[in-house]
C-alpha cells in the first residue's frame, strides 16, 4: 500500500488531513496521493489538528505515534513506533 512503508524504527503512515470535522474517522484511501483521507474534529490553529492526529492514531493503533514531516501541511508523514505494516494495516482494518 502507498500510504504505508515500513522502516526500521516502526511504519510511516502518509495521510491527508481535513480539519473541522464533524468527528474523528478514516475518510478512506487517496490514490492519487497515495495518503490515507483523515477526518480530524479540531481546527488547524495553534497544533491542535496536529495533537489530535497524533491522539487518534495512538489510540487506534495502540502505539506511540508522532509526526515526522508535515507538521503545517495537511500532508503529513507519521511515525507509528514499534509496529510492523502488516500490524498497522491490520489494525486500520485494511
Amino acid at each position: 500500500m502507498k500510504f504505508l512503508k515500513e522502516g526500521k524504527d516502526g511504519t510511516l503512515l502518509f495521510i491527508h488531513v481535513q480539519p473541522n470535522a464533524k468527528e474523528n474517522a478514516i475518510e478512506g484511501i487517496d490514490e492519487w496521493r497515495g495518503r490515507l483521507k483523515v477526518k480530524i474534529k479540531a481546527p488547524p490553529v495553534e497544533g491542535k489538528a496536529n495533537r489530535e492526529v497524533v491522539k487518534f492514531f495512538s489510540r487506534l493503533l495502540g502505539a506511540e505515534v508522532e509526526i515526522v514531516k508535515g507538521e503545517a501541511s495537511r500532508e503529513k508523514d507519521l511515525l507509528v513506533k514499534g509496529l510492523s505494516e502488516e500490524d498497522v494495516r491490520k489494525k486500520l482494518g485494511l
